[in-house]
């Protein structure tokens, strides 16, 4: 059986096996936007890989809920964008760790910011934070 390169579709069955294919036209793009307007958010699992936009003149809560609910993968990353003037804040479900410097709060109107899942229910927040 013949090893398929990266970025080489399988041509059989037996090819998938011995090696993952990623499409390289997908590489570096979102699976998706998640677009939310409320000053609420629990992250599930089809939020992995996408960007999450928070829209809202008021501050957001986005929740990191404990992996004996909703268990993404460890390596897991979600992006998030602040659209309008509401702060973004990373809040955990009690059990959960998040980690972030200097603090878990958006900066400013358009900040970006990463949460990327290190342990069972250890994650660490990095971007633009004020």
């Amino acid at each position: 059986m013949a090893v398929k390169q990266v970025g080489t579709a399988p041509s059989n069955a037996a090819d998938t096996v011995t090696k993952a294919y990623v499409d390289p036209a997908l590489l570096g793009r979102y699976v998706g936007i998640n677009t939310q307007t409320g000053t609420t958010y629990t992250l599930v699992l089809a939020d992995e890989g996408k960007l999450i936009t928070c829209s809202n003149t008021g501050a957001i809560t986005v929740t990191i809920p404990l992996n004996s609910s909703v268990a993404f993968p460890v390596g897991a990353t979600i992006d998030l964008a602040v659209i309008n003037t509401g702060m973004v804040t990373i809040a955990a479900t009690g059990g959960v760790t998040v980690n972030a410097t200097p603090s878990l709060v958006s900066r400013a109107r358009y900040s970006s910011m990463s949460i990327i899942k290190i342990a069972t229910d250890t994650w660490l927040v990095v971007g633009d934070l004020a």
